[in-house]
């Protein structure tokens, strides 16, 4: 399989896994002190992230959790923020402008801060009151983090049995979704690499991940048009610009949100001959529950649009690496 390194992502997910008793500790220290709400804070791709946390901890508590925008924030501000609240934040590089300037006012405010930072040497783990540093894997750590404040106000009592079967089986679990779905990515991106616009539907636990997946990947690393919706949206605007040809992908989870995925599924094939389904259901994960299987159903997905991507990657010759302006310019 093309850029497939079985061991190395089974390791990188056990490894991330393996970070629980670390954000237990922190957690349960923020937990003895109190706190008022949790927000998740990001830009980008990180705010996605921060998104489907948001999602994932809403449907299951009714914890004070939601998820903000850095630039936004910046200049707008949010006073429900106080020196009780509790930030979590995650930066590859640890010094993503935006980032850095929210810090510095909700630092100046007294937050507490939890942040997942690759660079330990680099501005924000400076700056966060906890920081840890392990590569990747970012929705799986802020899911974590969610998970545990959860467990401790009593209201994620499968937390124990969850992780242990997560620990057990996850890894390569997920290894198997990328070698079963490698021929369809092949296909998927054969007839896709090139189109002039594409369109990616999906919401709940996968609302986060599919608006950094046409964001993130096809639009920053493969230059390729798209737009990103959710189904609850999809009936009130984009379905008018659908027609025959129209390039559509749905995202199908396994959260609350399904049902509405499922209402566009159902749509489609009336007026559209160009639609994709991607469903987590359609991948087995041998060892896990099945009522577990929509707190992670986004990353299922996420192992599939891998494949597509790199196959993208050698048909466009294009290097997922290079930026034309991102980091390149002041801007």
């Amino acid at each position: 399989m093309l850029k497939f390194d079985e061991q190395k992502q089974i390791d990188s997910v056990n490894g991330a896994l393996a970070l629980r008793p670390e954000i237990e500790k922190i957690v349960d220290e923020i937990c003895a002190k109190g706190y008022d709400r949790i927000v998740y804070i990001g830009i980008g791709g990180t705010w996605a992230s921060a998104m489907q946390a948001e999602s994932h901890a809403v449907e299951l508590s009714d914890l004070p959790v939601y998820s903000i925008n850095a630039a936004e924030y910046n200049t707008r501000g949010d006073k429900r923020i106080t020196k009780d609240s509790v930030i979590v934040l995650s930066s590859v590089s640890g010094n993503t402008v935006e980032i850095v300037e929210s810090m510095e006012i909700l630092n100046k405010i007294g937050c507490t801060s939890i942040g997942f930072i690759d660079n330990p040497d680099a501005p924000l783990a400076k700056a966060v009151t906890y920081c840890i540093t392990y590569p990747e894997n970012e929705q799986l750590k802020f899911f974590m983090v969610a998970d545990r404040f959860m467990q401790n106000a009593g209201q994620f009592p499968q937390y124990d049995d969850y992780y242990a079967q997560m620990d057990a089986n996850f890894a390569v679990d997920l290894v198997e979704v990328g070698k079963a779905s490698d021929a369809f990515a092949r296909e998927f991106a054969e007839k896709h690499h090139d189109d002039p616009i594409h369109y990616f539907v999906g919401g709940g636990v996968q609302g986060g991940s599919t608006y950094s997946y046409a964001m993130c990947y096809w639009e920053e690393q493969h230059w390729i048009r798209t737009k990103s919706i959710t189904p609850a949206e999809f009936f009130h605007g984009m379905l008018e610009v659908v027609d025959r040809d129209t390039n559509v992908t749905v995202f199908l989870a396994e959260d609350s949100s399904r049902p509405l995925s499922e209402r566009v599924k159902n749509f489609l094939p009336r007026i559209c001959a160009n639609y994709t389904f991607i469903d987590s259901k359609d991948y087995p994960m041998p060892g896990i529950s099945d009522e577990y299987r929509g707190y992670f159903s986004h990353l299922v997905t996420h192992a599939v649009t891998n494949r597509i991507d790199v196959h993208i990657e050698q048909i466009n010759c294009h290097p997922l690496e290079i930026r034309r302006y991102y980091r390149q310019l002041d801007y």
